[in-house]
């Protein structure tokens, strides 16, 4: 099989832990951990998120000059990278065997005149408290919204529309390399009139742009992992369901929360929907049971709503 699995930020380092090298390298090694078997098994591509990261970069940025400040396109490449180099050396350190790894920095065409622009949605760099929030969004002219208890800065996250870099990708995996690519939901591009590209200041949601990158590798199967275990209806509720098994037109009645679990459902289905493939969601942990159906939740074209008891 292809596959796709895509890290969420939350699984790279977890809610409230300390942005620091090491916390992520321990992190990631169990990321690599878990995604071993899928390696040894299957064609693999993996992508990563890169909001904590890409905040963390701003916020040191905006010790410079205004007139220094690194866009946040410049950002995203630097955290692609990054954290890319970080899964890269601890899978390839799992694979005595000499199997192939690589970390592309890819760049994905975003539209310009993308609503998102003007309202800004995708979460990055650290929680704080509403006091604070709302003092650096003074200070800084940032848009906020409330993440769980905290509070976090929000920015613009355009709908991928192409990745420059798939024939290049493509190429890799046909060799059996392990990939990784569009981290961070890659880097926004836009194509001028003349067809030459520039970076966008923005960042595009990482599920999106994997379900994208799935259906262009013409994936069999995308995974998205976090630290939920599945995706509930009515979260946060007394009547709070797990879906274990469901068709993306059942799913699509149901409303959920759009800075974190919406975006992964949306992805799977037009994932789904497009490529007649299956998606999942669920934790890392458990990244092989969400494939068979056993744990997270399971989309596909033709599932019968079962929930997890």
């Amino acid at each position: 099989m292809r596959i796709v699995i895509a890290l969420g930020g939350n699984a790279l380092l977890r809610r409230e832990e300390a942005l620091t090298v090491e916390n992520q390298r321990y992190n990631i090694q169990i990321a690599a951990k878990a995604l071993a078997p899928f390696a040894q098994q299957h064609d693999l591509v993996i992508s990563h998120g890169n909001g904590p990261q890409v905040g963390l970069l701003a916020l040191q940025g905006a010790a410079y000059k205004p007139d220094e400040i690194y866009p946040l396109d410049i950002l995203g490449a630097e955290t692609e990278g990054m954290i890319g180099y970080l899964i890269e050396q601890e899978l390839i350190n799992l694979h005595p065997d000499g199997r192939s790894c690589a970390t592309l920095l890819t760049q994905i065409e975003v539209d310009p005149k993308d609503p998102a622009f003007k309202h800004p949605t995708k979460p990055i760099g650290p929680t704080y408290s509403e006091v604070e929030a709302k003092a650096l969004a003074r200070e800084r002219n940032w848009s906020i919204t409330q993440d769980g208890e905290s509070f976090r800065r929000v920015v613009a996250s355009p709908r991928p529309i192409r990745i420059f870099e798939i024939d290049v990708i493509e190429l890799l995996v046909k060799q059996g390399v392990i990939v990784i690519c569009a981290g961070g939901g890659g880097i926004p591009t836009m194509q001028r009139k003349d067809g030459s590209l520039v970076g966008v200041e923005a960042v595009i949601d990482k599920d999106l742009a994997s379900s994208l990158l799935a259906r262009e590798l013409k994936a069999d199967a995308l995974l998205m992992l976090t630290d939920v275990d599945a995706v509930y209806t009515d979260w946060s509720t007394p009547e709070a369901r797990a879906l274990r098994c469901i068709s993306p037109q059942a799913i699509s009645e149901f409303a959920f929360a759009p800075g974190s679990m919406a975006p992964k459902v949306e992805a799977a289905c037009e994932f789904v929907e497009q490529s007649g493939g299956i998606a999942g969601i669920g934790q890392l942990k458990d990244a092989a049971a969400i494939l068979t159906g056993d744990a997270g939740t399971l989309i596909t074209s033709k599932s019968e709503t079962k929930w997890w008891k």
